[in-house]
């Protein structure tokens, strides 16, 4: 897709908003006890700001994938080990959640406690990539 178009600013919003309303959402599944659903929400919170992100460093629209890693990578993102690992399950949450085969071993992994670390953790990396894109 050409960027002669892109309203660079406008692009970033979008997908700030984007992640925004879906952190309300995980949050309100999270409370109601939906915890899949919630870590489900929670890879496409933080799908959003890295696109937001690759907005902002590339001038250009983003890929079209799932892949938090991947998504990272392309937006040349510098990534500590632990972040990548997080991205990696982060990434399989998304995986987990939507397909038949998976979803009833993830549903018994998402108990309350190992939610609650991940929502934690998704809001840690909410709050950082944030930070990365108002520098």
């Amino acid at each position: 897709m050409e960027n002669n178009s892109l309203n660079k600013d406008k692009l970033i919003k979008y997908w700030i908003d984007g992640s925004d309303d879906d952190f309300e959402a995980m949050i309100t599944m999270f409370k109601s006890k939906r915890n899949s659903w919630a870590l489900f929400i929670g890879h496409l919170m933080i799908e959003k700001l890295l696109k937001a992100y690759y907005v902002k460093s590339k001038s250009n629209y983003p890929p079209y994938i799932h892949n938090l890693l991947r998504l990272a990578e392309k937006a040349e993102l510098k990534l500590s080990e632990e972040r990548i690992e997080q991205l990696v399950t982060i990434t399989a949450f998304n995986i987990n959640a939507r397909y038949d085969d998976y979803k009833m071993s993830f549903k018994k992994q998402c108990t309350n406690e190992f939610t609650a670390v991940w929502i934690k953790n998704l809001k840690e990396i909410r709050e950082w990539i944030k930070a990365l894109i108002d520098q």
